[in-house]
């Protein structure tokens, strides 16, 4: 096990885990050679590399522990992840100076680094400019201090080995510290199939040099532990993945590997993103081919989503950011980033006045989207920015906007990269991955592996878009790195089923609902759950539509759904009834969570509610929020024939159907009950009207509950916002409540519990879904 400090956690090691530790023990305790870890990316290479960081820790016979990254904001990244694990752990190395202090120092502190393989690089070469200047101010230069270490036992670890240790640097290492044992991780080893790196090799008894291409089993001797994508996936670790091969119409389809038009690659995007992504749930990577294809995508989004708003008022442009490095031009920042960046270090080479004047123009975009105010000269601060707001898509933006009313927190739907963010970038919502570039191998599975980390049911599987038709390269790719599974074994695995199969499952599912509603002597109807009988029913009702809701996710966001596809689905199950049925469900599911750990139908009876995971996430829309409750009201409501777009029911059943407003869907309904179609009112005087509503309502339910206790109405609101401000409950409060009533100790405790029992509800309600730390104690 190991311990987040930061966050008071145990994290249990997965038995792969443990395996891969055990197996790099074992080697250094025997002096073996060195090794490396094939552990699939999204499987926590960064909590097994630091639980055998902490093991060498307290090895006496090893001198230090160099975990080396290859890229600056993996460096911190990884460091941060460390520090997770033990605050304080893995101080930043903000130079080389910094990195050679703290591999000449013996304290215990040091003996665990974090830093790049680019930095370790400069200070391991005598040519290097800032061993050159030390040289020349008559100082001992970075290597000449490094020479103490020649002799000493020091463990390297390598993360993401198949990009970082395939240049100069690994051999300078290897070269100075002769005693040194190296191990590397990656999700994705080079081997002959898809090594592509060089060296000059001689053969023994043989004066010409022969020319071979380098392998992670070249550089690291030996395999020590292996855990695919294929056993990640099996093992519910890692996401499958749906791949839409996207087919353009025409006589003349291009060929496998060509480009189709910019506009219409766009057009796709807009057409299929909201599914793609439930509902801009989840964000998306577009992949693009240059610097020059990313800028040309980027101004084209911006062009074709104003043409659309111009045209009609109720489209949504999404929010579309974009990313690649700038001209080095000797900044030795960028040039570190760019160290695996093959493709933009080239392109930065032609035009670069051009780039950059594209860039500053993308970040005056960004800018002012965002309320931010990025420049090119800090560039670094900027891609953190990007990566930040790509994380934070957990959070909804009506959240971010009271908690920082100050702040812009739009949302980034689309980042348009190059190679960056293409490895190492890690998010849970990024569930999407556009494709307008040719990939193979190692660097199509690492692209693809950006979208297949595990969030919840709302995202179950990784989505590509591939507008390159490379459906021989994936083939490949996954036959590859499946392990020891066959071509098609691995394929069966690795991605999910044709949307005919899906829908086939679905029909079942609904059938099977229909088999347990008609055992219940009811039709198989929305309005007949409300008669099942005892809580054993409403379990099984609950199970079964539950497995009928997860289908239809999935389905969802399948982006390559035809026509005939949709109207089977609608045939199965038509969208009125699956509306229906989600707010029974949700009805019931309510009243079920209220009985949770109160005990089942009868005394000693084993009570199946106890066991019930709810996953509520599945039944809360990400596009249905308050605004777009409030904007359809504000619809129902306005003049004119045929204005009103959905009647009042079914406004109220949409409500009903929706998780996010399991505390509320009664208030806003009864709200709705209060209007007239066609009143005329404004979206403004809707959301007045409601506040005022819910108000006047919440100050009835109060004075009610104070009537029924002898309290003062305004003691007892005082002491409810108290309780919803601070999200804490108080007993002390409590005691100073009750203190009018002038009640002994007994009855005064009799009294205090009999409040509770009419508040709890009520604080439970209002808090909306949050935790009010104290109150489980008065949880009936």
């Amino acid at each position: 096990m190991v311990l987040l400090a930061g966050e008071q956690k145990l994290m249990v090691m997965r038995p792969y885990q443990v395996y891969a530790v055990q197996h790099i023990v074992k080697c250094i305790d025997e002096d073996n050679g060195n090794g490396y870890i094939w552990h699939t990316t999204g499987s926590g290479k960064t909590l097994t590399s630091f639980k055998a960081s902490t093991l060498l820790k307290e090895n006496d016979h090893i001198h230090k522990c160099v975990f080396v990254v290859d890229r600056k904001d993996l460096d911190r990244q990884t460091r941060e992840e460390f520090n997770k694990f033990q605050e304080g752990c893995v101080e930043e190395n903000t130079n080389t100076g910094a990195l050679v202090r703290r591999l000449l120092s013996d304290g215990y502190a040091d003996k665990v680094i974090v830093t790049t393989i680019q930095k370790l690089g400069l200070a391991l070469d005598e040519n290097s400019k800032r061993n050159k200047q030390r040289s020349k101010n008559g100082q001992a230069t970075y290597t000449e201090q490094l020479g103490a270490l020649k002799d000493k036992r020091i463990v390297f670890i390598f993360d993401e080995c198949h990009r970082s240790q395939f240049g100069d640097n690994h051999k300078a290492i290897k070269a100075f510290f002769p005693k040194a044992q190296l191990f590397g991780f990656t999700g994705t080893p080079i081997f002959k199939d898809n090594a592509t790196v060089t060296r000059i090799a001689s053969k023994a008894g043989m004066e010409e040099a022969e020319k071979t291409l380098v392998t992670t089993q070249d550089l690291f001797q030996k395999q020590l532990h292996a855990y695919t994508i294929t056993h990640a996936i099996e093992d519910g670790n890692v996401l499958r993945f749906h791949v839409d091969y996207f087919k353009p119409e025409g006589k003349k389809p291009p060929k496998p590997g060509e480009a189709i038009p910019k506009q219409a690659v766009i057009e796709a995007i807009l057409a299929k993103h909201d599914a793609a992504t439930g509902g801009r749930r989840f964000n998306a990577i577009l992949a693009t081919a240059s610097i020059n294809d990313a800028i040309e995508y980027h101004a084209l989004f911006k062009a074709m989503q104003a043409d659309k708003q111009a045209a009609d008022p109720d489209f949504k442009p999404l929010n579309i950011a974009c990313v690649f490095s700038p001209p080095a031009e000797g900044d030795p920042d960028v040039k570190q980033i760019q160290e695996d960046l093959p493709q933009e270090q080239a392109d930065n080479q032609e035009d670069p006045e051009g780039k950059k004047a594209a860039l500053k123009a993308i970040l005056a975009d960004y800018n002012a989207r965002y309320g931010t105010s990025h420049r090119l000269s800090e560039f670094d601060l900027y891609y953190q920015d990007v990566q930040k707001r790509i994380k934070d898509q957990q959070w909804p933006e009506a959240d971010l906007k009271k908690a920082f009313p100050n702040v812009a927190h739009h949302k980034i739907d689309i980042t348009i990269v190059v190679d960056m963010l293409l490895t190492g970038f890690d998010s849970k919502f990024l569930n999407t991955l556009y494709v307008d570039k040719n990939l193979k191998h190692h660097g199509l599975i690492q692209a693809f592996s950006r979208t297949n980390r595990v969030l919840n049911g709302t995202k179950p599987y990784g989505n590509i878009l591939d507008f390159r038709q490379q459906q021989e390269s994936v083939d490949a790719a996954i036959t590859l790195f499946s392990g020891e599974k066959t071509g098609e074994q691995a394929r069966k695995i690795w991605l999910v089923d044709k949307a005919p199969v899906v829908i086939q499952k679905l029909e079942t599912a609904v059938q099977k609902l229909g088999d347990f509603m008609k055992s219940q002597g009811l039709a198989c109807a929305p309005s007949e759950v409300a008669n099942l009988k005892g809580d054993a029913a409403r379990v099984a009702f609950v199970t079964h539509f539950k497995e009928v809701q997860r289908l239809k996710t999935q389905l969802d966001q399948y982006t390559d759904l035809t026509e005939d596809h949709k109207a089977a689905i609608e045939q199965v199950l038509p969208n009125e009834s699956l509306r229906g049925f989600k707010g029974e469900y949700l009805e019931t599911a309510k009243r079920l969570k209220a009985q949770q750990g109160k005990g089942g139908d009868g005394p000693g009876s084993e009570d199946p509610v106890d066991q019930l995971d709810f996953e509520f996430v599945l039944f809360a829309s990400a596009v249905i929020d308050y605004d777009y409750i409030m904007g359809l009201i504000a619809k129902f409501s306005a003049k004119g024939p045929g204005k009103a777009k959905m009647t009042r029911e079914e406004l109220i059943g949409l409500i009903s159907a929706d998780a996010k407003f399991m505390n509320e869907r009664d208030d806003i309904a009864q709200y709705i009950g209060t209007l007239k179609a066609g009143e005329g009112l404004s979206e403004a005087a809707i959301r007045d009207g409601y506040t005022r509503f819910k108000a006047e309502k919440n100050a009835k339910e109060l004075a009610a509950i104070a009537a029924k206790h002898s309290l003062a109405t305004a003691a007892l609101q005082t002491f409810v916002d108290g309780i919803l401000d601070r999200m804490i409950f108080d007993g002390e409060q409590l005691s100073d409540l009750m203190a009018p009533l002038d009640l002994g100790w007994k009855a005064r405790t009799q009294a205090e519990l009999a409040l509770m029992e009419d508040l709890h509800p009520l604080l439970t309600k209002r808090a909306g879904g949050r935790d009010i730390s104290g109150l489980s104690a008065y949880e009936q």
